[in-house]
């Protein structure tokens, strides 16, 4: 005879009885807020333990005081990377040295990303050039028509010659600037590109 009691599923942090809700156990992607300049050493350890995570990263060209240049693999969004855990997970992440939260919204308890931001980002990311930006004010928004990052949606600035869609992560309140043709932008706006576009020299 099998036995009488609750079943239980396997999860990462042991046996959660079968009522437990399938929120728990489900992996979603949490935004993790790190000690400053601390992400990199943050992504070795959970690689080390096993815990799905995305590190976004830029390429920043810095001079030396000795004259010589180097070129930086630096965090996209500074304090922060992403995991992809159960929320009974989130004790492995915050027993991470270097971890000092999971982002939650109003109460405390961590609040999961939508998935298809992270899934735009980690499949066309690398396939644009992107750098931190400043949270920007209200101006003509704008949609990536199709490529990489298709369908993400920002808010257009003009830098020198060049025109950059701004995507800002609201869960983190966190802003990338990222390169485009004024041709794979679809405005969302009735005046178009050109008239609402701002300077960010």
């Amino acid at each position: 005879m099998g036995s009488t009691g609750p079943r239980r599923i396997r999860s990462e942090e042991g046996f959660l009885p079968d009522s437990a809700p399938v929120a728990e156990i489900e992996p979603k992607w949490f935004a993790v807020y790190t000690t400053s300049r601390h992400e990199k050493k943050v992504a070795q350890h959970l690689a080390q333990r096993q815990i799905e995570h995305y590190l976004p990263l830029y390429r920043s060209g810095r001079k030396w005081s000795d004259g010589s240049r180097v070129t930086l693999e630096l965090p996209l969004f500074p304090g922060y990377l992403f995991v992809h855990i159960p929320r009974s997970a989130r004790v492995r992440v915050l027993d991470v040295p270097g971890v000092l939260t999971l982002v939650g919204g109003s109460g405390r308890e961590p609040v999961p990303l939508p998935d298809g931001a992270i899934d735009a980002l980690r499949s066309g990311l690398h396939l644009r050039r992107a750098e931190p930006h400043a949270l920007p004010a209200v101006g003509q928004r704008a949609r990536i028509r199709s490529g990489a990052l298709g369908g993400m949606e920002g808010i257009v600035v003009r830098k020198k010659n060049s025109l950059r869609v701004v995507l800002t992560l609201e869960h983190i309140q966190r802003s990338i600037a990222v390169e485009v043709a004024a041709e794979d932008l679809e405005p969302l706006g009735s005046d178009g590109l050109s008239g609402t576009a701002m300077d960010d020299d």
